[in-house]
């Protein structure tokens, strides 16, 4: 796999421009890319934690199945998006995950994480603010799950996923695609397959949503907005600049260096 084909230096350039020897150390920790099915699960809930993943093409989504039966899917993953980041600190995984639809996906051991932090500020900044935007993904959805209404919730989740395939260039005139079934979309907003269905049907009447299959259309994308009182800040998507201006001081000489240079 060559630096233009990754998918792990790809996601990571949407933070902040890397430098060569960055995105040369990014490559290294990718194994093999590997083919995909949907619904294939990538490892159950307590299976030894011992690599990341990135998604490189597909969605897939983790999930929690309690005792009596149900299902919570607690995030959805987008290509590029890094899976398992939280259970670095872990033996153990905190969660299952599966497919959503065909993919590809990219392997890395925990423990080359450490060259990162050794060998590169940036990299390491990178890491820090994905993490930190997955933990605000969740708390937004923890809010989602108890404090709003349905039409809020649907809403809120479908305008979430247009912010971030936007912010990837992968949602066009309000135009994206989301492959979740009528029942991973109930596992996610903890709502029945028929409210959900529902509530499709009232955005339609209401012009808010359009959804053919897999095809998603919002024909005024502020309004729904609007309905689901979104505050888009969690969805910021660059590394603060203090990060990276203190990492290039670092590298600069000193004045007393550059003045023994002239």
């Amino acid at each position: 796999m060559t630096n233009h084909d990754s998918c792990i230096i790809r996601h990571f350039s949407h933070y902040c421009r890397l430098s060569e020897q960055d995105k040369a150390l990014l490559h290294e920790l990718e194994e093999s890319p590997r083919d995909v099915r949907a619904g294939e699960v990538l490892w159950q809930e307590n299976e030894q934690a011992t690599e990341f993943c990135t998604v490189s093409r597909g969605w897939a989504y983790s999930f929690r199945n309690l005792g009596d039966g149900s299902r919570q899917i607690l995030e959805v993953f987008l290509p590029g998006d890094i899976i398992g980041l939280r259970e670095f600190a872990f033996s153990q995984r905190l969660a299952g995950v599966a497919m959503i639809d065909d993919g590809v996906v990219c392997h890395f051991p925990h423990r080359r994480l450490l060259d990162i932090f050794r060998q590169s500020t940036t990299l390491t900044a990178v890491l820090f603010s994905i993490s930190s935007r997955q933990q605000a993904l969740l708390t937004e959805r923890l809010v989602n799950l108890a404090r709003r209404t349905a039409h809020q919730k649907l809403a809120h989740f479908l305008y979430e996923m247009y912010v971030r395939l936007d912010q990837t260039g992968a949602a066009i005139d309000g135009r994206f695609r989301l492959p979740l079934s009528q029942e991973q979309l109930a596992d996610t907003l903890g709502l029945s397959a028929v409210h959900v269905s529902r509530t499709f049907s009232a955005f339609r009447e209401e012009e808010l949503v359009l959804r053919e299959r897999h095809k998603v259309t919002l024909p005024d994308p502020e309004a729904l907005a609007n309905v689901a009182e979104f505050d888009a800040c969690y969805l910021n998507d660059s590394v603060r600049p203090i990060f990276l201006e203190e990492d290039a001081a670092a590298m600069r000489p000193s004045n007393g260096a550059a003045a023994l240079k002239t």
